[in-house]
């Protein structure tokens, strides 16, 4: 089983890219994969993926009740498979306010005495709808602030892929991993690895050419770097697609620089598989 969240420091550095085409990558080498969104904002997974989920209908099932144990139906009734090989469990609006949700469901399970954990309701909530004997590939996609979305993201998959920015801000970022991954099992009460980091952006400068090195020697899996592409990624944006899908249909000729990228990104999933396995 693998399983994995998408994490960076700040948001902005293609968190979500990386995660919708890692998915791609993974099920075309054969795995039957999920992502979970767990970012209540516009720019999220589901956004990308124009997955049609009812994410501002305050009545409908989603995400964030099965986290607070309130469902309407089953999980499983909430997952989307995509034209892109992968299925997704959706975002939505009500997970804008999930620090309160979930404090106020603790509260009321240590009223009628029953266990209620906030950071591990996500892990629960899957495992109770047997999602891991459906899947072999899980990645849950969680903002990139500190909270429950981060914590429960973590905690159901106890590793991470990093995408960073070749520069000075990314770099120090990378630095700072180690604490980050030990309060983060501090926090959670356990061990938590890094798969991957991954430099997005990558330029041809002497400076970012150090990055990578400085990633390195940091002691970091940096098996790909992805260079600037940002016609590719701002283009499956605006198409809500993978860039594997833009490329394919979106595209009028080849452009080698781009079937690389998509060459790259297969060999970061094939690296994540094999660590994570």
């Amino acid at each position: 089983m693998l399983t994995y969240a998408t994490y960076s420091e700040a948001g902005g550095v293609g968190k979500t890219t990386v995660a919708s085409n890692l998915a791609q990558a993974h099920a075309e080498a054969g795995r039957e994969v999920l992502v979970v969104d767990l970012d209540p904002q516009q720019g999220s997974l589901t956004y990308l993926l124009d997955v049609d989920a009812p994410r501002d209908d305050e009545k409908a099932d989603n995400i964030a009740r099965h986290l607070i144990d309130r469902p309407k139906g089953d999980l499983t009734d909430l997952i989307h498979s995509t034209e892109f090989g992968f299925d997704v469990l959706p975002s939505h609006n009500m997970l804008e306010n999930l620090t309160t949700l979930l404090n106020r469901a603790e509260e009321i399970a240590t009223d009628i005495g029953e266990e209620f954990v906030p950071n591990d309701r996500l892990r629960q909530v899957l495992l109770e709808a047997d999602i891991p004997e459906h899947y072999d590939t899980i990645i849950v996609d969680p903002p990139a602030t500190a909270g429950p979305h981060l914590y429960n993201a973590v905690a159901a998959t106890r590793s991470l892929v990093v995408p960073v920015e070749p520069t000075g801000k990314g770099i120090q970022s990378v630095e700072g991993l180690e604490d980050v991954v030990e309060n983060l099992g501090a926090e959670l009460g356990f061990d938590v690895g890094v798969l991957a980091v991954v430099p997005v952006g990558v330029g041809r400068t002497t400076d970012q050419q150090n990055y990578l090195a400085r990633i390195q020697e940091l002691g970091y899996h940096a098996p790909i770097a992805l260079r600037d592409r940002s016609s590719l990624f701002e283009g499956c944006w605006d198409a809500q697609c993978t860039a594997f899908h833009y490329v394919a249909y979106h595209r009028s000729s080849q452009r080698d620089y781009e079937v690389e990228t998509l060459d790259k990104i297969r060999e970061l999933a094939a690296h994540i598989e094999e660590v994570g396995a």
